[in-house]
């Protein structure tokens, strides 16, 4: 063979693009109210409760009972997402990369979508007539995985408990849980969640919880730790005790208690810069925002990792 058949030999390259690991959209969008806002703040209306009165007699004065009246707002914030591909690029590149960069960019967009719907949970509504007023979730809607002697992660206990947080408060509506894979991992390891006598749902048989005790589970790896928070090992209750901070920061909640506010759908455009020597430029953007319509629909809870 001749000495000279290396100059003959040739490098191989894909045309395919392959995506890096990551969180491929939104994955809380589908749990929360999705409202249309049309302003940079708007303010959504809220009714509260009113007790029916006893009639004291015949012909008795109608009563005259005032229904409560409340709001929360909502501020939209705007998100953008660009990069640039060179006319140039395209010469020296097997593949065209717009489309995969369009991809990327929606990625992207929702991965922020479901930052603000977490964000909106836990951190403080805004409401009063001019939205002015500072509401926290109260530290009664606060709760710390235990069994009874000892902080957990998450545990069938702690579920029963945070079915009887909503049921003590005559929460309706389908109910949801925001975990990381550490406490699916750990519902795994519990009995009950794994037999069929308490697990009506097969969702094992594919290696996670999707749906136990009434909660639909949805993993999330973007959820945070608590700070400078204390709590009862023994009983789970929030404000004094042991500290909890570096515990994940979970969330479970029902639909209707928490709000998008969506003022643009995610928008994206590839279009020529003349600025930039007439590359194409690929974009996204979006306008949203977030709240928390109610407090006794919203629990953050804490779970012990391991």
């Amino acid at each position: 063979m001749s000495s000279q058949i290396p100059v003959s030999f040739v490098d191989q390259f894909s045309r395919n693009v392959f995506h890096l690991s990551q969180q491929k959209g939104s994955k809380l969008r589908g749990s929360v109210r999705t409202e249309t806002q049309n302003a940079e703040s708007a303010f959504y209306d809220r009714i509260g409760t009113v007790a029916a009165q006893l009639k004291t007699g015949r012909h008795s004065d109608t009563p005259q009972l005032d229904t409560p009246h409340t709001r929360r707002m909502v501020t939209l914030n705007d998100y953008e997402w660009a990069d640039l591909i060179d006319k140039e690029d395209k010469i020296k590149t097997i593949n065209d990369p717009t489309n995969d960069y369009l991809m990327a960019a929606m990625w992207a967009m929702g991965r922020s979508m479901d930052d603000v719907i977490l964000a909106s949970m836990g951190a403080d509504a805004y409401g009063g007539q001019k939205g002015a007023t500072a509401v926290a979730l109260p530290d009664t809607q606060r709760f710390a995985c235990n069994n009874g002697a000892a902080f957990t992660n998450l545990n069938v206990s702690s579920l029963r408990r945070l079915a009887r947080m909503f049921d003590d408060q005559e929460v309706e509506g389908k109910r949801f849980i925001a975990c990381a894979p550490s406490q699916i991992e750990s519902m795994l390891g519990q009995t009950e969640a794994t037999s069929s006598d308490y697990n009506t749902v097969k969702a094992l048989v594919q290696g996670e919880i999707n749906s136990f005790m009434g909660f639909e589970f949805i993993k999330t790896t973007r959820l945070g730790t608590f700070g400078a928070v204390n709590a009862s090992p023994t009983a789970g209750t929030v404000g004094a005790g042991s500290s909890v901070s570096g515990f994940r920061k979970c969330y479970a909640w029902v639909k209707e208690g928490v709000m998008l506010a969506v003022g643009s759908e995610v928008k994206a455009r590839v279009g020529e810069r003349a600025d930039k020597s007439y590359s194409n430029q690929v974009y996204a953007s979006m306008s949203i925002g977030g709240t928390r319509l109610e407090e006794v629909k919203v629990i953050e809870f804490a779970a012990k990792e391991t």
